[in-house]
């Protein structure tokens, strides 16, 4: 029960939501932990809100816009802990998500295993999250876990993991080059600087869904990039792992399922896409595409057209969010 675990909090305009994420922090059973927020050059009074807990032990620490990996990174080099457990501005964890995933590391562990617990979607109410069992919700070898993500094309978020501070390092600093997915690439270099993945289904954590904040759809052209770089350089994690004819099918899967947010208008990534899957002794197919969505982009064009999805996705899930914060949780009773 000694040791300290750090909980790191990058937060960029989440005024609405990093008090309850403070205050699920604080909850934790686990007696030894320390909190600290970065606010990484929020507008909005996310870093006044995050100061009111100063006075339990809340650490905050304002810096100029960076993005969420320099946030970690800033929040990483402060930490103190044997420990690190990662926590988004608008997501929650359970309050006995620590004690449980520790107890499990009491039971022989390595400092190289990789916690993960079980994690649910919410909009408002986590008492409403829904747990989707899949086929990362086991104990796995590392090159077990990153195939098993490629081909079934899942993941873990972060808030999930709980990670060593000698997993820490050895994984080395968030990516601060990637703007978009800097998270899935981390995750896949934690994975492969690990002895095992090791799976706590009784720990839970609450990712928060619906929390758009605009209807515009279009992804920067510097994200995607960003989204390329992470899919080559989670292809590299595995193949430095082992570099085998299912590993390099996994990252094939993993190419295909991702060139649809390229396709086809950024004709340059495509194209890397295809080499990189080329290289891999695979092909890549064009992307499936949905009848009402066919029959907008053949009226639209492409760009119009995921434009159009993208809203309408956002739109139904700030309508449930809605409707999840108005309806009386005790009404899931009947």
């Amino acid at each position: 029960m000694s040791e300290l675990v750090s909980i790191l909090i990058p937060a960029y305009n989440a005024q609405r939501w990093i008090a309850g994420t403070i205050e699920s922090a604080l909850a934790q059973t686990w007696p030894h932990k320390e909190v600290i927020v970065v606010d990484d050059g929020s507008t909005d009074n996310t870093f006044k809100v995050a100061m009111r807990f100063a006075s339990k032990g809340v650490r905050v620490v304002a810096q100029a816009n960076q993005g969420a990996a320099s946030a970690r990174n800033t929040a990483m080099n402060a930490a103190q802990g044997s420990h690190i457990q990662f926590l988004d501005a608008d997501d929650l964890l359970h309050p006995q998500k620590l004690s449980l995933q520790l107890a499990a590391a009491d039971h022989g562990l390595s400092t190289r295993d990789l916690l993960t617990s079980a994690w649910g979607r919410f909009f408002v109410h986590t008492e409403r999250a829904v747990f989707h069992h899949d086929a990362l919700w086991q104990t796995h070898s590392p090159v077990d876990w990153i195939v098993t993500k490629f081909t079934a094309n899942t993941f873990m978020f972060p808030a999930s993991w709980l990670v060593s501070r000698k997993l820490m390092e050895l994984a080395r600093p968030w990516n601060e080059r990637l703007s978009a997915d800097d998270d899935g690439e981390y995750m896949c270099r934690l994975v492969a600087a690990s002895q095992q993945v090791r799976f706590v289904p009784q720990a839970k954590s609450y990712y928060r869904i619906g929390n758009a904040t605009s209807l515009s759809s279009q992804k920067s052209e510097a994200s995607l990039r960003s989204e390329m770089l992470s899919l080559r350089l989670c292809v590299e994690h595995l193949l430095r792992l082992e570099d085998s004819e299912r590993t390099r099918g996994a990252c094939v899967c993993l190419l295909q399922d991702k060139l649809g947010q390229f396709y086809p208008e950024q004709t340059e990534l495509v194209d890397q896409c295809h080499r990189l899957a080329s290289s891999l002794d695979g092909a890549l197919v064009a992307p499936h595409e949905r009848l009402h969505f066919k029959l907008l982009r053949s009226v639209f064009g492409w760009r119009r057209a995921k434009a159009m999805r993208s809203r309408l996705n956002n739109t139904k899930l700030r309508v449930r969010r809605t409707m999840d914060r108005l309806s009386p949780v005790q009404a899931l009773a009947h």
